[in-house]
């Protein structure tokens, strides 16, 4: 990794509806290769068709997918940054319109009309993520992030308020982290030492408790087989919710971990250089980047030379964004979702 800045996994909505990757998705990540991330992570790539989170989203659940991440990769290594995978299964979040069933998760859920997964589907699932890393490693991509976080289905296996299971992926944490650490030590196996493995946990929302994430987290990193913590803090310098936590910011509370030789990361509102800086004097071993990558693709370099930098002010121009590398997809779903983004 040759700097302490990485592209944070963003949906951009690019893909052809079957998950092949387009020449706009490619060029989107080559752009911020090119524009000096020293990782350059791909948005969530599902794992399983059932999986699927969003329309347009990329998939890495078949070997008829392969030639597009060979694309990807090739153009993102040959300006010298770390191609990573982002591994997805979106549970109980795919929306309906997009699968030809209904949603799975953990457990049975009204609310998204979800059924709970079968012991032989949970092990099916866990199977089908070990055997998108290898596809992966195929492709070319230097590693895997598992995401671990903002509800989908690893989420909502460590949830405790999400996961009625009874057997031995339900209950205590222990057996509710089952199906994370089965996925992690089965990549470790079939891609060996030197594939790096990378874990998205959030400690926040969807029935997640700061405590419980942390002990995870700790057992990750003590378990020996991986090399990377991703926290998604929704805003890194925000005290915690849950009142009996706020005696210290979420930064402070993951700062307490013995990471060992385990590197570690943070996304949530990291906009500016002043930002960056605040983040990696904290002690973190570098920054996961959304908005501002976005807004510049060479966004690390613009730092690097600048130590007041601070990114275009919104709203943005169709234009702008176009000149920095998204198509038209992406720049319709950015209007879309987030206000006052897109003049």
């Amino acid at each position: 990794m040759p700097n302490r800045f990485m592209l944070a996994p963003l949906t951009n909505r690019q893909s052809l509806e079957n998950g092949q990757a387009t020449d706009t998705e490619i060029k989107w990540l080559t752009m911020r290769a090119e524009g000096g991330f020293g990782i350059v992570m791909t948005c969530a790539a599902h794992v399983q068709k059932a999986g699927k989170g969003f329309p347009g989203q990329l998939g890495i659940f078949s070997d008829d997918l392969i030639e597009g991440h060979k694309k990807i990769t090739k153009n993102i290594k040959q300006h010298g940054s770390l191609a990573i995978i982002q591994l997805h299964h979106a549970g109980m979040r795919s929306p309906i319109e997009l699968l030809e069933d209904r949603p799975v998760s953990a457990s049975d859920d009204k609310e998204t009309n979800s059924r709970g997964l079968s012991l032989k589907e949970v092990e099916q699932l866990r199977d089908d993520f070990i055997s998108a890393a290898v596809r992966s490693k195929k492709c070319g991509y230097d590693g895997v992030q598992i995401h671990g976080a903002h509800g989908y289905i690893i989420t909502q296996f460590l949830s405790a308020e999400i996961n009625k299971r009874t057997d031995k992926y339900g209950g205590i944490l222990e057996n509710r982290a089952c199906l994370l650490f089965e996925i992690v030590d089965g990549i470790r196996q079939e891609c060996g030492k030197d594939f790096l493995i990378c874990i998205r946990l959030s400690p926040e929302r969807f029935g997640m408790d700061i405590d419980e994430i942390k002990t995870i987290a700790q057992r990750l990193i003590d378990g020996g087989n991986i090399d990377c913590l991703d926290f998604s803090l929704w805003d890194c310098f925000k005290y915690p919710e849950e009142e009996k936590y706020q005696e210290k910011t979420l930064l402070e509370h993951f700062k307490e971990l013995n990471f060992k030789k385990v590197k570690w990361t943070v996304a949530g509102k990291i906009y500016t250089a002043e930002d960056v800086h605040k983040v990696l004097k904290a002690g973190v071993d570098f920054v996961t980047i959304g908005k501002s990558a976005i807004l510049h693709h060479d966004f690390p370099k613009l730092v690097m030379n600048n130590p007041n930098f601070t990114p275009i002010q919104l709203p943005v121009s169709k234009e702008h964004l176009q000149k920095e590398g998204l198509g038209n997809t992406f720049i319709q779903y950015l209007n879309n979702r987030w206000e006052g983004f897109v003049k």
